[in-house]
């Protein structure tokens, strides 16, 4: 499958920009807690060039993660609790083209594929202002008869707050991919892109998904893309969007800060089945841990789901002294919602690993999954993994 470890994120970025050297694009999954907003920072890092005193020379990367949603914060007048602002951080050169480039338009084609709100951007004061109509009855009057009425500064929800961001940060990209050598993002050579659906429904992350890779294909454009996130049908649809991406799985190799780097295969990869190998493959070399209960209960889960079960105790598989499952049930529900830290891993006790083992097994029996994923070499017992 062509997996590589890397000691830390550092190593990874050099690799990936390393990659891009002859790729266009780079699609990777990776669950949250693995690193993902970490590696974009380091491979954006790795872009800059700083100067004895401490000011940045020259960088070659346009970024979106959860850094570049902290460039907007709200103003919500709590004193009047009237003037609601969202304000952009003046220093950052995300906003470089913001006063020349008639960034209102641009963007406000974008988010109407998405939204239904108005936005006004203040370039004095690096504020934008948020209004929508609404359709009400008309008072006194007999039939369905309607008037529009608008509301000002207004403040949206948080999902409509993040597609505004993206489509600010797609306004940009576009003026990235067609900018020459004297415009304001010229200096932009590679896209990192994060989990940028994190607060959508299903049907804006296929259209995010759609719309992102039609803009990235543009025959002209020298940009190369790394694109992470840990939404799977996000992942599966720039999977069959961008085929000749080279797409991977990150995931921990067993130490708190390996990151392990595999291939995905040629078919739609589905990530839940890359978590059932994980899982597997951990339990077979005694490395279980703590958090490894979170990601058996997300299987369960999309499997329940997926069959149209009521609840994920539906998948485990009863055994002759635990006829209802209440026992395995009660055991997924407490282990999977303990305070358990990825960046700390610890180990699991004998006695979980147990019954660990028994319903991943027993989970894995059950479902006509590929055998080929699964070898039937024994699990590493207690006493030989010590």
């Amino acid at each position: 499958m062509g997996a590589k470890t890397f000691t830390e994120l550092n190593a990874l970025a050099a690799h990936l920009r390393q990659e891009l050297k002859n790729e266009r694009f780079i699609l990777l999954y990776a669950h949250n807690g693995i690193g993902k907003t970490r590696l974009s920072t380091a491979f954006k890092d790795l872009g800059k060039v700083v100067s004895t005193d401490d000011e940045t020379r020259r960088r070659d990367t346009l970024y979106f993660n959860a850094f570049t949603e902290d460039l907007f914060s709200w103003d919500n007048d709590l004193e009047n609790d009237s003037e609601r602002k969202l304000k952009l951080n003046a220093n950052s050169r995300f906003f470089d083209g913001l006063e020349s480039m008639e960034m209102d338009n641009r963007i406000r084609t974008l988010l109407n594929r998405y939204a239904d709100f108005e936005f006004r951007i203040d370039t004095a004061t690096w504020e934008v202002v948020f209004a929508r109509e609404f359709r009400v009855k008309k008072g006194g009057t007999a039939g369905d008869e309607y008037k529009t009425r608008r509301e000002e500064a207004i403040k949206v929800s948080r999902g409509e707050e993040n597609i505004f961001i993206w489509c600010f940060f797609l306004a940009i990209v576009e003026l990235a991919l067609d900018d020459d050598e004297t415009g304001p993002y010229k200096w932009v050579k590679y896209i990192y892109i994060d989990d940028p659906v994190s607060s959508l429904d299903e049907h804006n992350a296929i259209a995010v998904a759609n719309h992102l890779a039609s803009l990235l294909k543009r025959p002209e454009s020298q940009l190369k893309t790394v694109i992470s996130t840990h939404h799977t049908l996000f992942f599966n649809v720039l999977y069959n969007e961008l085929k000749k991406a080279n797409k991977y799985f990150l995931s921990r190799d067993g130490s708190p800060e390996g990151i392990l780097l595999r291939k995905t295969r040629d078919t739609p990869f589905f990530h839940h089945v890359a978590a059932l190998v994980e899982l597997y493959e951990v339990e077979r070399k005694g490395r279980l841990y703590t958090h490894h209960f979170n990601m058996l209960r997300a299987i369960l889960e999309k499997t329940a789901s997926f069959h149209g079960l009521e609840h994920f105790s539906a998948c485990i598989k009863r055994s002759d002294d635990d006829e209802d499952g209440i026992l395995h049930t009660r055991l997924i529900n407490v282990l999977s919602h303990g305070n358990y830290s990825l960046f700390e891993p610890q180990e699991m006790l004998d006695e979980n690993k147990r019954y660990f083992r028994k319903i991943l097994h027993g989970f894995i029996n059950q479902y006509p999954f590929n055998p080929a994923l699964f070898p039937s070499e024994p699990a590493i017992e207690e006493s030989d993994a010590t």
